[in-house]
C-alpha cells in the first residue's frame, strides 16, 4: 500500500477505536505509519481524510449488509419469516460493528458543521432506501417508485431507531421476533381500519 491508502486505514481505525471528535492528526499518522505531512500532502486536511475514510467504511458495511439481507429464508420462507430473518442479521452486525454504527450517531450531531459528510449521507439515502426496499419486499421493478422509497425509508428509520437503542442499552433492545410481533400487531390494527 501507499502512503494515501495506508493513511485511509489508519483513520479507519482511529475512527473505530477514537471516535471522529477526538481522532487528531497525530493519532491518524501513527496508526498510518506515516509523517503528519502526508495527510496534508494526500488529503489537505484531516477532516478531509476522515471523512473520505468514513465514507468508505460506511459503504462498506452497506455492501455487506445487502449481502446479508440477501440471504434467502428460504423458498417457502413467508415475508413474516424473511423479515425475521433479516432482522436476525441487522442486529448480528449493531453487534459486530458496534464502533462503525456508534460514529455513524456521533457524526448526526456534527452535520450541521460539516456540509461534505451532510451530502454524502444525503447522496445515499435514495440509493439505500431502494435496496431496503428491494431486499425487504423482493419488489416487482414495476413497482411505483414513491411506494419503494417510502417501504425504504420506513426499514431505514427502522434500523436507525434499533441502531441507536442497542448501542444504548443492547439487552433491553427489541429482538428480531419481538420486532415481528410488533409489525404483525400494527398489521393488525390496520386491517380493523
Amino acid at each position: 500500500m501507499g502512503n494515501r491508502e495506508d493513511l485511509l486505514a489508519g483513520a479507519r481505525r482511529c475512527l473505530m477505536e477514537k471516535g471522529y471528535a477526538a481522532t487528531t492528526a497525530r493519532d491518524v499518522a501513527g496508526a498510518a505509519g506515516t509523517s503528519l505531512a502526508a495527510i496534508g500532502y494526500h488529503f489537505r486536511t484531516t477532516k478531509a481524510l476522515l471523512n473520505e475514510a468514513l465514507v468508505e467504511a460506511l459503504a462498506e458495511w452497506g455492501d455487506e449488509l445487502q449481502r446479508a439481507l440477501a440471504e434467502d429464508a428460504g423458498p417457502d420462507a413467508t415475508p413474516e419469516q424473511r423479515f425475521e430473518a433479516a432482522w436476525e442479521r441487522i442486529i448480528e452486525s449493531f453487534a459486530r460493528l458496534r464502533p462503525l454504527w456508534a460514529v455513524q450517531f456521533e457524526l448526526i450531531a456534527q452535520l450541521d458543521r460539516t456540509p461534505e459528510l451532510r451530502e454524502a449521507f444525503a447522496g445515499a439515502t435514495r440509493e439505500a432506501r431502494l435496496g431496503l426496499a428491494q431486499v425487504f419486499h423482493r419488489l416487482d421493478p414495476a413497482l411505483d417508485e414513491p411506494d419503494a422509497l417510502a417501504l425504504g425509508a420506513f426499514h431505514q428509520a427502522l434500523i436507525g431507531g434499533v441502531a441507536a437503542q442497542w448501542l444504548v442499552d443492547p439487552p433491553a433492545a427489541p429482538s428480531a421476533p419481538e420486532l415481528t410481533r410488533a409489525l404483525r400487531v400494527l398489521a393488525a390494527e390496520f386491517r380493523q381500519g
